[in-house]
């Protein structure tokens, strides 16, 4: 097989991607391969020499648009936005996003393992990184607490807790950080 940039490989039980790479020969000893991987669960970019007598294993890859549906008994429900097929994830594998940030009707890319034409097995999905959901509920605040810039607790339409700035008000609008969990800005709508 040939090694290219973009080319999934499986190595160690995980699935990379091989952002760049390098052919090397030394004066002495074997030539190798240098290369740089990314994790595509993890997303984690670590570097690796292979020898050229490795025998890498390419991983077929695929992804599609799904739409969020809903949640239920621990099982998340998508559909396909091209086929309208529908899809069941357990809770317990969506382990590398904060699902708390999900809305009904949300666009998510969801991210197979292609083993054979029957057989997909579920990889991971990609949360934006960046998300606008409405405050059902928040704290009133005083008149004068605003100036002394203090956070109070901002509860969203998906059910999530954080904390915010203490001018939010119920209905207004908030654009959220998903990686980090934190408030980036109000937004009109």
């Amino acid at each position: 097989m040939k090694i290219r940039k973009g080319l999934y490989i499986q190595w160690n039980k995980e699935i990379f991607k091989i952002i760049d790479f390098l052919h090397v020969k030394p004066g002495k000893g074997y030539a190798f391969i240098r290369t740089k991987l990314k994790n595509l669960v993890t997303g984690h970019v670590l570097e690796n020499k292979f020898s050229s007598k490795h025998k890498l294993k390419k991983v077929n890859i695929e992804f599609h648009s799904y739409r969020y549906l809903y949640k239920g008994r621990g099982i998340f429900y998508f559909m396909n936005d091209s086929t309208y097929d529908q899809i069941q994830i357990e809770e317990r594998l969506i382990n590398n996003i904060n699902i708390e940030f999900l809305k009904k009707g949300m666009k998510i890319p969801i991210f197979f393992h292609v083993k054979s034409e029957k057989e997909r097995i579920f990889l991971f999905l990609k949360m934006p990184t960046t998300v606008i959901l409405k405050v059902v509920h928040t704290e009133s605040v005083r008149k004068g607490d605003t100036i002394n810039n203090n956070n109070k607790i901002v509860v969203l339409e998906t059910g999530t807790r954080l904390l915010g700035p203490s001018f939010i008000k119920t209905g207004e609008f908030l654009k959220i950080n998903t990686k980090n969990r934190s408030y980036i800005e109000r937004v009109r709508k």
